[in-house]
């Protein structure tokens, strides 16, 4: 977490020239203005769906210039302030972003264009405990625990079951951590799992994938119900059935069609219920998670209680055969009735009563013992080892115990459904399709992403927590059950061995009805969820219209419940529903879960079912291709297009479609390099630079401009170009050259601005280096041409560094073992000054380098709140920095100030007037400086050998003719007037105060970096005047005096860092 302070900056200036030459400041504050369309929210595109705001700063819709300035503390910056949002607004309004829920009303007023009257939506306060960990225990925890876990244990043995359970459980983990890497990377706008889906992969990944995990929710309901109507029909009151069988081999058909229908009239009351409103499948969610925690709590302390007092659940065994127990009272052939001895009920369900002094029993009756075994033996009994391994099963397979005593022999065929049998043939891979879902459901807390307080925090903490917690327990109830049941009663699905009583209900304490009644009400409310979830689902898709044909499922009512989106849900539903059979269903339901854990999601898919898995990847597929061929014009931001940049002809195409979302911007660089007289690099370093910054991804172009013609420098422009590849290869610059020949220098960087790249791989960013010696170089091209491409750059809209002192950078070979990087933001420029020493500190030669941003408070700003906002700001943005909020106060006008300003008009007023011989223009240049040489201050790491190595100018030889010499003399006469008129100078307000601005910033920072690495500062823009170029450059020598290593940055106008997801 970073680190914050707030330094006041106390004035220690020099006493006030207030009144010096008349000058009368007034103090222009900050007016309060908005800028619109300056930050990356989110907003409504006209559809419903989330889109960012154009990225550039300078937008049509910003307000228009004011004619005000900011304080004099940041004169320098003022054209930069009238189209850029100060330091403290920009923080304000990102941090005042809300999430709102889908299907809210105030979702609906905030997205409604022409909405003149807007509601301020209740900022979302749900935490990590009750917005994710509660709900995705409730969705984890399913009708597959109570219904079939216990089944599942029995058939594949405890120690098959468990890997079951690891393969399951870690599929949803793996997907778990993969969400929160995304949920992490930013905020997570209300729209959850398919939200950050698509704005990852893309639209036609988003699409399918999207597509797939509605289907999974909407089947995901049909089971719910289907098990809430099997607990209903076979625990809780069977005289409800609908249909009975008519003879003994028809129960099952029955069964499903009673289930066909209540399941269809469960259906309808729950659809019913969605469309009234959410707000009554809220109010009873806690109910229903409470109903799953204390089922799963009996659980346990019925395992306990067995190792004392096991439950009476006797099973009644023909042979080694189980039976059916409700099918007879008394587990006998015979019963006692006082002094007589007459047969059972069970004897005469095997004996046929023909002939009564000779009946005809079953062999198999009649050969074997009926005895009673222990349902329930207990957690201290042993059974565990008898459980440990599988016994699969084929479909009317009679359930035997193997240690009973038993006579092979054949019985009648007509008394089979006195036995307990297998209904279904079983495998591992049909056990692992049945039992996925129950490990899914992690999804609930990213959907909840609009009401979550923190989602970044939130979302993986509490979907890994739950999933953690459900995991553990899934382990724990295959070891319990497996210690404490008998293998035949495991086996037994719908517990027609101990008298159709839930085989897990039979372990809980006090009574199996807690388990009944508990699991009953948790599928309920999980059907619920899953009716609620997916039509919003379905609406995100729909609203996003990146599948046209789905728009319609985009409307719904005025309050936002998405109508239609229900409809076609509880359809689909439908068709599950007619399906009936719960271990059909739940296939299904892995199939289209699966997809979202792509590589051992898909596994799974063809292990639980492959014929189900080839039809979800094929309707996928054609969803992606049909989404990627209608256009699918959405540009979030994927990860796509960052690979597209390593592509050829055809990734050249798409990037040609538009400009990288913000994303995915990152600097694609064009280094300027300044060549020699023997065609060698002059600043080798730059390249240095450029190797730290990109580490040999992305785009990097090195160009350099050759003066002359192009017919007569083909030969240098190639020796120069393979001089420059030489040096990139020395300094692992991963890149391409260009040469350029042209008249003029500046006119040779113009082009270079222009036409470097090719298509949509573009630079975007300019590294150039200062001009050395500019002050003393007699020629003004070099700062003129620096300027020059100050000014090209702005108008291009690319963003600009320049390392000043360069020669003092680090090699590749050197590494900081500590210290500082410290970023002085001053005003915003989209985000340049956080994102270029979070790249740099990816190098090994910055990695260990600790970030310090520190930030500009005005007289008007609230420090306190400045702090807060930006300690949001980072956490968001993942950065870790200390921050230090500079409190500059507003002072007067120093006398150093005063006179700095004073001996810089001089010199430029000199320079521009006086036409002197070079000799003598350099000695009266030299006497202003004199003049003032208590104030003279040169920049503390020039490069002496550029200055001292400029060309001296060659010798002009002049053919004077008489006036020429009459011309040379009047001026000469004129000089010491000229020279007095220099002296008698006032300087100009505005440069006052952009030198005032100079200063106090430099002094500032100079006391608080002066000990830093490197330094990051905002660049100011040159004037939109020509003739104040030099005094531009005065300023920005002022500004970064005393320091070592400075990196000046200049945004391109557009936003490079974003908060969202």
């Amino acid at each position: 977490m970073p680190h914050f302070t707030v330094v006041p900056v106390e004035d220690k200036t020099l006493p006030s020239y207030d009144s010096l030459e008349g000058i009368n400041w007034v103090d222009h504050r900050d007016s309060g203005h908005s800028y619109p369309g300056h930050l990356d929210t989110v907003s409504s595109d006209g559809h419903g769906s989330h889109k960012e705001d154009s990225p550039f700063l300078n937008s049509s819709d910003s307000s228009p210039k004011r004619n005000d300035y900011y304080d004099r503390n940041l004169a320098l910056f003022e054209e930069e302030l009238d189209i850029r949002p100060k330091v403290s607004s920009l923080l304000s309004r990102l941090v005042s972003y809300t999430n709102i829920t889908q299907g809210a009303k105030e979702h609906e007023e905030a997205e409604s264009a022409e909405s003149s009257k807007r509601k301020i939506p209740k900022s979302p306060n749900m935490g990590t405990l009750m917005g994710v960990y509660l709900p995705c225990l409730q969705n984890i925890f399913g009708i597959i625990l109570f219904l079939r876990l216990t089944w599942i244990v029995g058939i594949a043995g405890i120690m098959q079951s468990l890997l079951i359970v690891l393969m399951c459980c870690s599929c949803t983990m793996l997907t778990a951590i993969s969400m929160s890497a995304i949920a992490t990377n930013g905020v997570v706008p209300a729209g959850g799992a398919y939200f950050m889906i698509s704005r990852s992969l893309g639209p036609e990944f988003g699409g399918a994938v999207g597509l797939c995990f509605y289907l999974g929710t909407t089947f995901a309901a049909a089971m719910y119900i289907l098990g809430a109507i099997e607990i209903l029909l076979s625990y809780i009151f069977p005289m409800a059935a609908i249909f009975h069988t008519s003879d003994a081999h028809g129960g099952d058909s029955a069964m499903l069609n009673n289930m066909r229908v209540y399941g269809t009239i469960c259906l309808g009351l729950m659809a019913l219920v969605v469309l009234v409103g959410v707000r009554y499948v809220n109010k009873f969610a806690s109910l229903f998670l409470a109903c799953v925690i204390i089922s799963i709590v009996s659980i346990y302390v019925g395992a306990v209680k067995s190792i004392i007092s096991p439950p009476e659940f006797p099973i009644c065994m023909l042979g080694n055969r189980t039976l059916v127990r409700h099918m007879f009272d008394e587990c006998g052939k015979n019963i006692t009735t006082g002094n007589t001895t007459v047969h059972s009920k069970l004897w005469q369900n095997f004996c046929s009563l023909g002939n009564a002094s000779d009946p005809h029993c079953d062999e198999y009756f009649l050969q074997n013992n009926v005895t009673e075994i222990k349902g329930i033996p207990g957690l201290a009994s042993g059974i565990i080892r008898d459980n440990l391994w599988g016994s699969y099963l084929e479909k009317g397979e009679i359930l035997e115990k193997a240690s009973q005593p038993t006579v092979d022999v054949h019985g009648s065929l007509e008394n089979f459904y006195l036995y307990v049998s297998a209904d279904i043939t079983t495998s591992f891979t049909l056990l692992v399709g049945i039992f996925f879902p129950s490990a899914t459901g992690i999804m609930a807390g990213s959907n909840r992403s609009g009401d979550l307080k923190d989602a970044q925090r939130s979302i993986p903490v509490g979907t890994i927590l739950a999933i953690t917690t459900t995991s553990l327990v899934y382990f724990s109830s295959v070891v319990l059950f497996g210690a404490c049941i008998e293998g035949v009663v495991l086996r037994d699905k719908f517990g027609d061995a101990v008298n159709r009583n839930l085989i897990v209900g039979t372990l809980s304490w006090p009574s199996p009805w807690v388990i009944v009644i508990g699991s009953f009400f948790s599928t309920v409310g999980a059907g619920l969820q899953s009716l609620t979830g997916a039509p919003r689902l379905l609406q995100a898709i729909a609203k996003d219209n990146i599948i046209p044909f789905l728009r319609v499922f985009g409307h719904g009512k005025a309050n936002g419940e998405p109508t239609w989106a229900l409809l076609l849900t509880t359809l689909i539903a439908e068709l599950g529903i007619l399906i009936a059979s719960l271990d059909m269903v739940a296939p299904i339901l892995s199939m289209a879960l699966s997809f979202l854990g792509m590589s051992m999601c898909l596994a799974l898919m063809f292990i639980s079912s492959w014929y189900y898995a080839i039809v979800a990847m094929g309707i996928a597929g054609m969803i992606y291709k049909y989404i990627e061929y209608q256009g699918a014009e959405k540009e979030w931001g994927d990860g796509i297009r960052g690979l597209s940049l390593s592509g050829a002809r055809y990734a050249l195409l798409r990037l040609e479609a538009g400009p990288p979302h913000t994303k995915n911007w990152r600097p694609q660089l064009l280094v300027l390099l300044k060549l020699d007289e023997d065609l060698h690099v002059k600043y080798p370093r730059l390249l240095t630079f450029a190797s730290q910054l990109k580490a040999g991804k992305g785009l990097t172009i090195v160009g350099s401009v050759i003066q002359g013609n192009f017919l007569d420098s083909y030969g240098e422009t190639q020796a120069s170009e393979q001089a420059i590849k030489n040096m990139m290869e020395i300094e692992k610059v991963k890149g391409f050259c260009q040469v350029v020949v042209a008249a003029k220098v500046r006119e040779g960087i113009s082009h270079l601005i222009q036409s470097c790249g090719l298509g949509g791989m573009k630079h975007n960013a300019v590294v150039m280096g200062w001009p050395y010696g500019w002050r003393q170089s007699e020629d003004p091209g070099a700062w003129k041409t620096f300027i020059n491409t100050v000014r090209c750059t702005t108008a291009a809209h690319l963003a600009l560094m320049v390392p000043k002192n360069v020669s003092f950078y680090p090699s590749n070979h050197e590494r900081f073992a500590e210290g500082h990087i410290d970023v002085w933001w001053i005003v915003h420029d989209g985000g340049m000054l956080m994102l270029l020493p979070f790249l740099l500190k990816q190098h090994k030669v910055w990695r260990k380098c600790k970030m310090r941003i520190f930030t500009v408070a005005q007289m008007d700003d609230n420090s306190i709140q400045m702090k807060k906002d930006l300690a949001t700001f980072l956490y968001q943005l993942r950065i870790e920095a200390e921050v230090e909020v500079v409190e500059m106060h507003d002072s007067d006008i120093s006398a150093y100030t005063y006179e700095r300003t004073l001996m810089m008009e001089q010199r430029s007023q000199m320079l521009r007037q006086m036409r002197l011989s070079s000799a003598e223009r350099d000695r009266e240049a030299q006497l202003v400086k004199d003049r003032h040489s208590m104030i003279h201050m040169s920049s503390l790491y020039s490069d002496e050998e550029d200055e001292l190595g400029e060309p001296v100018a060659e010798r002009i030889q002049m053919t004077w003719t008489k006036e020429k010499l009459n011309g040379e003399r009047r001026i000469r006469n004129n000089a010491p007037e000229n020279f007095r008129e220099l002296i008698s100078i006032k300087p100009d307000q505005s440069n006052v105060r952009r030198m005032h601005t100079a200063v106090k910033l430099n002094e500032v920072i100079v006391n608080r970096s002066h000990d830093a690495k490197l330094v990051l500062l905002n660049m100011p823009g040159p004037p939109k005047n020509s003739e104040g170029d030099e005094n531009y450059m005065e300023f920005l020598e002022v500004l970064t005096e005393g320091l070592e290593r400075v990196l000046l940055v200049r945004g391109g106008g557009r936003e490079v860092i974003t908060i969202y997801s």
